[in-house]
């Protein structure tokens, strides 16, 4: 793929592996996971417990996302091809954190954040 490290690199719904999310941590020393969705309970006290994050990029922006990855190397499971555990050196990754290390999520607070701003713009009746 030309001068690509990677081809498109859209995240994968990180949904589907909360429930092997405390074993990928405890068991590869991994410190971060990118993906797309919310994470629940079990993958949030995970990433806790052993100090991680989960960083959030935007479905549909592959193209972008490819585009900061300056290095790749497989670490684990290469033969699941795209769904190896990859090392990748990135520069300017277009994520946001949605599960910081100590376990607070974007999906929780972000709710309550948006619905306390919202709920002091007036209504205009028509």
């Amino acid at each position: 793929m030309r001068d690509e490290v990677v081809g498109p690199a859209g995240p994968t719904t990180a949904t589907r592996m909360d429930k092997f999310t405390r074993q990928m941590l405890e068991q590869t020393g991994l410190l971060g996971m990118v993906g797309k969705s919310e994470r629940g309970q079990i993958a949030i006290d995970a990433i806790k417990d052993n100090r991680a994050v989960y960083l959030m990029a935007v479905g549909g922006a592959a193209y972008l996302v490819s585009k900061a990855i300056k290095a790749a190397k497989v670490l684990a499971f290469g033969d699941l091809g795209m769904e190896a555990i990859y090392e990748f050196e990135v520069k300017d990754m277009p994520v946001t954190v949605a599960v910081d290390s100590k376990g607070s999520s974007v999906h929780k607070t972000g709710p309550k954040e948006w619905q306390a701003k919202i709920g002091k713009i007036p209504v205009v009746e028509a």
